[in-house]
C-alpha cells in the first residue's frame, strides 16, 4: 500500500458488457494493491467503463457531486471516454499521483411546466426535440433571449453544447466545436427549407421552444434519455448551474481525437 492511498476513493460504472466486466475486475485488483478503496459512496473519483453511453449515465449519477470522471473506453475510440484499455496501467500510476488535467464541461438544463418524475433534466451532449409516430414534420416555434428567432418545420431541434457538437448534431449537420468553447448549437433535423442552417450562438442564451405537431405531442430527448411531451408544453433551455469534470491525460488533446475519430487525412489506397 502506498502511503496516503488509504484515503483514496473511487467508485466504478461499466455497462455490464463482457469486455467491461472484465476491465473492472483489472481495475479493482489494481486498486486493490495500491490500498485505493472502491466504494458507492463518499467516492471523490468516478471511473466509466464502456463507451460514450456508460460516460452520459456516469455523469448524470454523478450530478453536482463536483466529483471527476474519467472514461475507460472497451470498444470504438470515444470522444468522452478515451483511455484504451493498454493505458490502464500508465493512467492509474498518473491519476493517484496527480499528473492529470480537468477540463470542465457544460450543461444544458431543461424547464417545463411539468417533467416526470425523477427525470435528470439535465445534458451533457444535447436536447432534441423530434417528431414522435408520424411522417409529419413538426414545427418548432423557436425563441432566443425573448426575441423570435425561427418556427422549424423539421423532423426535430438539437440544441447542443460543445461536448456534443460531435454527437448527435455532428450528423445533422452541425459544426465541430472544441469543449472550452462558450458556445451552444441550434441545429434542425431534416428542415423542410434548405435555407435553414445550424447557428452557433453564446451559452450565456436562453433558448425557448414552443412545438406544434399533428399527433399533439413530441419527444424530449437528453442525452438519449427521451419522454413524451404534451404540445401544450413550453420548454426553456439553458446553460446549468454546474458543469461536469472530466479528467484527460497531459498527452491527450481533443484535435487527436476529432482526427482519429473522424478520418482526417486517411487514405485507404495506403
Amino acid at each position: 500500500m502506498r502511503k496516503g492511498n488509504e484515503n483514496k476513493r473511487v467508485r466504478l460504472y461499466d455497462n455490464s458488457s463482457e469486455n467491461s466486466l472484465r476491465v473492472r475486475k483489472i481495475l479493482i485488483e489494481k486498486f486493490t494493491k495500491l490500498g485505493i478503496k472502491i466504494c458507492d459512496k463518499n467516492y471523490q473519483l468516478a471511473i466509466a467503463i464502456g463507451g460514450d453511453g456508460t460516460f452520459l449515465k456516469t455523469a448524470e449519477r454523478v450530478g453536482d457531486k463536483n466529483i471527476p470522471i474519467i472514461g475507460i473506453n472497451t470498444g470504438r475510440l470515444g470522444f468522452l471516454a478515451d483511455i484504451s484499455e493498454n493505458e490502464i496501467d500508465e493512467v492509474v500510476t498518473e491519476i493517484f499521483e496527480g499528473r492529470y488535467r480537468i477540463e470542465e464541461r457544460t450543461l444544458l438544463q431543461v424547464e417545463a411546466d411539468s417533467l416526470p418524475p425523477g427525470f435528470w433534466p439535465y445534458a451533457l451532449n444535447e436536447v432534441a426535440v423530434l417528431k414522435r409516430d408520424t411522417s409529419s414534420m413538426i414545427s418548432i416555434h423557436t425563441d432566443m433571449d425573448g426575441a423570435f428567432l425561427n418556427t422549424y418545420q423539421a423532423d426535430g431541434l438539437v440544441v447542443s453544447t460543445p461536448t456534443g457538437s460531435t454527437a448527435y448534431a455532428l450528423s445533422v449537420g452541425g459544426p465541430v466545436l472544441v469543449p472550452q468553447a462558450s458556445n451552444i448549437v441550434i441545429v434542425p433535423v431534416a428542415p423542410h427549407s434548405l435555407n435553414v442552417r445550424p447557428l452557433v450562438v453564446n451559452d450565456s442564451s436562453v433558448v425557448q421552444l414552443k412545438v406544434d405537431s399533428r399527433s399533439h405531442n413530441f419527444l424530449l430527448s437528453l442525452d438519449g434519455r427521451s419522454v413524451m411531451m404534451s404540445i401544450s408544453q413550453h420548454l426553456t433551455i439553458r446553460k446549468a448551474t454546474y458543469a461536469i469534470r472530466v479528467i484527460k491525460r497531459y498527452n491527450h488533446f481533443f484535435i487527436d481525437t476529432l482526427r482519429n475519430k473522424l478520418m482526417w487525412g486517411a487514405d485507404r489506397r495506403k
